[in-house]
């Protein structure tokens, strides 16, 4: 079409173009200047001190792939992944016991040697930026819980996953990542159950308004729930969280002492319609297909890599072959790189997931300044206006400024309605 044809549509256009203008220009909301109102109301001193916080975090990203991979170094080339192979062998004869009596003494002596940088990071940083409420011993009690729970499903998963190796020496990469994959499905369905009381107290939330709204958004939603439950992250920690946990009939609704104590009823609508979305979306069958693949990638690759390293540096760290248990500082070292590396993908899948349930949780609770003001509770620890390059490498989450532009935008072409959108 040529420019003399499109002059001559340029009246039928301006026509039809119209009332999208008048609707624009007479709605008086601009969803841009709402956006930079809501991100306005933090201090200057508390978005400086959240960008500390979050930016900091990039460089303990490092420190722990340093940290992790002089461990390993430490494990193989001092032999005392060997030793601690030998001493498990004389435990027992079954060889399937012999690699669990390694995974867990491996585990305890690595939590040991990395405690003070759990330390650092887990609680004395916690501390300093005001977001912990725990206190030493309390702290303390539920890293040894931690470590207790990583031994119940390691041990095992390392005793599969070398039979393998032993068994399949050159497919042991498949079978590695369905054995990985089963055993993240097991304790994403007793996670709720089993797993989350061993660290928290879990009840009822009572009845009243509050439960009776999330209900509804679960109904409304199809959750398979009848309950909701409240429990006492507050002992911990002063950030605020819901979740929609479970699969396969362990499905829990569940948000925290502190959300209900520092948020308003639109913003709790706000973060259990955002909660029930990830559920309504399939998001856990999601993430398992993504995990499955990149834990397949992964597999193929650490084989590769092991094979060639142990070919080189194996008879030094004291290693009688792949299919040695030794191995196994080795195999987390490739995955902690892999896993660095891969830092950008696995933030991408999760995120992308995140503004589906933000959306999501939009449509469901029509809450767009109950979403905003969370953003802004959030802003206490996450940097709230990132640079796109940090966005994309960095975050799980969409950023807090692109999640009130997100709820803006939604408030913005819902100002007609009669329900909630103010």
């Amino acid at each position: 079409m040529n420019l003399r044809r499109i002059l001559a549509f340029a009246p039928l256009l301006a026509l039809l173009a119209a009332p999208l203008c008048a609707h624009a220009a007479g709605s008086g909301f601009d969803a841009e200047q709402a956006t930079r109102a809501w991100l306005d109301t933090i201090p200057p001193e508390a978005r400086a001190r959240s960008n500390a916080y979050y930016e900091g975090g990039y460089w303990l990203q490092l420190a722990d792939l340093i940290y992790g991979l002089v461990l390993a170094w430490l494990f193989l080339r001092g032999g005392l992944s060997a030793r601690l192979r030998n001493y498990a062998e004389r435990l027992t004869r079954r060889v399937p016991l012999q690699h669990m009596a390694y995974a867990a003494q491996y585990l305890v002596l690595a939590t040991l040697l990395t405690l003070p940088l759990t330390w650092y990071e887990g609680y004395w940083r916690e501390h300093a930026y005001g977001m912990s409420n725990q206190g030493a011993l309390d702290w303390a009690f539920d890293q040894l819980k931690g470590l207790l729970v990583s031994i119940l499903f390691l041990a095992p998963a390392v005793a599969a996953i070398w039979a393998a190796i032993r068994r399949a020496p050159k497919t042991w990469w498949l079978w590695g990542s369905g054995i990985a994959t089963v055993f993240l499905m097991i304790g994403i369905v007793i996670g709720p159950v089993f797993i989350a009381p061993l660290f928290n107290d879990y009840k009822p939330l009572a009845a009243g308004p509050i439960r009776d709204d999330i209900l509804s958004l679960a109904r409304a939603n199809q959750v398979p729930a009848t309950e909701v439950y409240e429990f006492d992250a507050s002992r911990q920690t002063k950030r605020i969280s819901a979740n929609v946990s479970g699969f396969l009939g362990t499905e829990r609704i569940s948000l925290n002492d502190n959300l209900l104590k520092r948020t308003s009823p639109a913003e709790i609508r706000a973060v259990m319609g955002h909660e029930i979305g990830h559920y309504a979306l399939n998001h856990i069958y999601k993430h398992l297909l993504a995990f499955t693949v990149l834990t397949v990638i992964g597999f193929a690759l650490a084989r590769w890599m092991m094979d060639r390293l142990i070919a080189r540096f194996g008879a030094a760290w004291g290693l009688r072959g792949i299919g040695d248990v030794a191995a196994l500082p080795l195999l987390f070292a490739v995955f902690s790189v892999l896993g660095f590396v891969g830092t950008p993908i696995n933030n991408t899948i999760i995120r992308t997931a995140e503004f589906e349930a933000d959306l999501y949780g939009l449509n469901a609770a029509r809450e767009p300044d109950g979403f905003a003001q969370v953003a802004v509770q959030l802003a206490e620890y996450r940097k709230m206006e990132p640079a796109a390059w940090e966005e994309f490498i960095f975050y799980d989450h969409p950023s807090g400024r692109t999640r009130i532009r997100t709820a803006m935008q939604w408030k913005a072409e819902h100002l007609n309605d009669t329900q909630r959108t103010q």
